[in-house]
């Protein structure tokens, strides 16, 4: 995937599975940061906190290196055990 300014990247829907109370509170947390100031959108926190989290892994993992493109789409289904 080509990479984009984050301002610029197109947006796409994804469906994935989120515990109720992690839910809950982010949808909170995007109401009451909804103004001018931080002019928070649940899409807007869910998109900085999966980039923090991509950051950490491959800081963890491939020593800040991006993860290598992948060669087929995702299973859906239990992860694989390890």
């Amino acid at each position: 995937m080509p990479k984009f300014p984050h301002s610029t990247v197109p947006k796409v829907r994804a469906t994935l599975y989120v515990s109720i109370d992690v839910l809950d509170e982010a949808r909170n947390a995007a109401f009451h940061l909804a103004g001018f100031t931080a002019r928070m959108t649940l899409t807007k926190l869910v998109e900085n906190a999966l980039r923090a989290e991509l950051i950490r892994l491959k800081a963890q993992y491939l020593a800040g290196c991006d993860f290598p493109p992948r060669d087929e789409e995702l299973k859906g289904g239990r992860p694989l055990a390890a």
